[in-house]
């Protein structure tokens, strides 16, 4: 790749608008389930899927359902999309806020 086009889609992806949500991840065969906050929907499920995939997310039971069933066990659905916000601390605090509502609703940890 030259130099020129490196640079023009590296720009290019710093530039992108985000969406920031709640996402459910659902393991199929258990019935398990967990919800989650993402500052950047679009990337979360590749996130989880590496650090579940290398052995290394913090949840201990999302792994253990992740080594036994496998990733085509699983499947991400996005809960709620926020509007978009220009001061991150907001993002977050909103982000926070229906993380524990969706957490009581559906009855289920958050990752």
């Amino acid at each position: 790749m030259r130099q020129e086009d490196r640079k023009a889609a590296l720009a290019a992806y710093r530039e992108r608008k985000t969406a920031a949500g709640i996402y459910l991840l659902h393991c199929v065969p258990s019935g398990q389930r967990w919800v989650g906050r993402a500052t950047d929907l679009a990337s979360i499920e590749n996130r989880l899927r590496f650090t579940l995939r290398h052995r290394s997310h913090s949840h201990r039971g999302l792994q253990a359902a992740w080594d036994a069933h496998g990733p085509e066990a699983f499947r991400l659905e996005e809960m709620e999309r926020l509007e978009e916000e220009s001061l991150a601390y907001l993002r977050d605090r909103i982000l926070k806020q229906r993380l524990d509502h969706w957490r009581a609703k559906l009855g289920v940890e958050a990752i």
